[in-house]
């Protein structure tokens, strides 16, 4: 079993947000704390990942939403810590109309190949990144990629409770990693 690091997005995940209720459920969960969660700065969350990656005994596997996947793309390419995986859910458009200009920094996102296995997924509907940009980012990053409908932005607003679909997903990718 692997060890588990919940990243939320811009504002951190509210009480009836699927991260938030995953890591009330299973101790592997743990949740990532970065200086501001309203006032994201790159940098501030890259070293707040990297703790979180230092603090584990064995590689762990990231839940990433939203800007928070774009955190993890940039980690990659300048921090050299093993993780087993990474499950990135509604990965945003740093270049679409409703990304926030509070997280600037996470621009421009690179575009190389992911050094772990990824898996990207992505809401037909969603309003801060379209299933095009997110095909070619997948593309990019040799990530997995699964849209499972019109989920919104995959966000307590989109209703999903505890997202049992989600985490079949993440159970399903988390069996395909090496130990």
């Amino acid at each position: 079993m692997h060890d588990i690091i919940t990243l939320p997005g811009l504002g951190g995940s509210g009480d009836t947000h699927w991260q938030t209720l995953w890591e009330r459920t299973d101790a592997r969960f743990t949740r990532f704390q970065p200086a501001s969660w309203d006032q994201p700065d790159l940098h501030d969350w890259e070293q707040s990942l990297e703790r979180a990656v230092g603090h584990c005994a064995k590689p762990p596997v990231l839940v990433a939403h939203s800007l928070a996947c774009l955190l993890v793309v940039h980690w990659a390419a300048r921090f050299p810590s093993a993780i087993a995986g990474a499950f990135l859910v509604a990965v945003p458009d740093p270049d679409g109309g409703n990304f926030p200009l509070v997280a600037a920094s996470f621009k421009p996102v690179p575009d190389r190949t992911l050094r772990f296995p990824s898996l990207i997924i992505a809401s037909t509907n969603d309003p801060y990144g379209g299933l095009e940009v997110t095909q070619r980012r997948a593309s990019a990053w040799q990530s997995g990629l699964i849209a499972p409908g019109a989920l919104g932005h995959i966000n307590a607003s989109s209703g999903l409770g505890d997202w049992l679909q989600g985490r079949a997903l993440l159970d399903a990718f988390c069996a395909g990693l090496s130990r």
